[in-house]
């Protein structure tokens, strides 16, 4: 692997896109090491993921221009089903991914953090999807999942306007989940960067869903997203069917065994109220 590091901290896998001399922009080699190690995810030893990007300045700054200003018609249409294909194994990969976006995450970079379930940002984030200045669309999902994940108006103002947005735009409108910061001392001295918050609250957020029974998150993550693409009523049978293969499962036994224990334990230490 050139341009993908992917790391495990316990049940935590950390995917890294390390091209920073390109601002880790997407071509071609990137989106074939990333389908490689999705392909490679354990998802027996991985509850959770976090996917982030190498550098100070950039998550991803989007596909390579590069590369893509000399496509034919055809070429174009391939490679735009190429980054669809990658980040649509990444969407459905079974368990949670979390985004950790610092500096830019504009055309695929946007269209990837999207592709997650959870998207953290430092302060320095900055989104946007600018294909129609350089005369395309956004080919990577950016034209379906934005309008998804905020409201069809806003994805459309942002899509037509090439409009870039900062971190707290993008928490307003609902993007992302959360936005981190520097931390300082009492001097005013940095002694966390953005950055590192960032990914410390990405890597704590992963490792807390990691520590949830893992059948039933993976279930979670399918309930809602095979949920949205459907009415409500057939959400509703995909719910019901996922909720009951939780049953039987050790995880099922130990996590309602668990509660049931220590609500007996909590009920024997109660002392009752006595009247006088």
């Amino acid at each position: 692997m050139e341009f993908i590091t992917y790391e495990q901290e316990g049940f935590v896998g950390v995917i890294t896109i390390n091209r920073p001399k390109a601002l880790n922009a997407l071509n071609s080699q990137v989106l074939d090491e990333l389908n490689e190690v999705l392909d490679t995810v354990d998802v027996g030893k991985t509850r959770a993921i976090v996917l982030t990007g190498a550098g100070e300045k950039s998550f991803v700054a989007g596909a390579d221009i590069g590369e893509m200003s000399t496509l034919t018609k055809a070429e174009g249409e391939a490679f735009g089903k190429k980054g669809n294909d990658v980040f649509r194994k990444l969407e459905t990969l079974p368990v949670p991914v979390i985004a950790a976006v610092n500096g830019f995450a504009l055309g695929g970079g946007c269209e990837i953090s999207m592709s997650c379930d959870i998207r953290l940002c430092s302060d320095n984030a900055i989104f946007g999807q600018p294909e129609v200045g350089l005369g395309i669309t956004p080919g990577f999902g950016g034209t379906q999942r934005l309008a998804r994940l905020v409201s069809p108006g806003m994805a459309k103002q942002l899509i037509y306007t090439a409009r870039n947005i900062k971190a707290d735009e993008a928490y307003r409108i609902g993007l992302v989940n959360a936005v981190y910061s520097a931390t300082l001392d009492e001097a005013g001295n940095v002694t966390a960067t953005a950055q590192e918050n960032l990914l410390a609250a990405a890597k704590k957020m992963a490792a807390g869903i990691a520590a949830n029974a893992p059948i039933a998150v993976r279930n979670c993550k399918k309930a809602i997203n095979d949920g949205l693409q459907t009415d409500i009523d057939q959400a509703i049978v995909i719910e019901e069917k996922l909720f009951g293969d939780c049953f039987e499962t050790e995880d099922q036994r130990a996590g309602m065994g668990n509660f049931l224990e220590k609500d007996k334990e909590k009920k024997l230490k109660v002392v009752p109220f006595k009247n006088k």
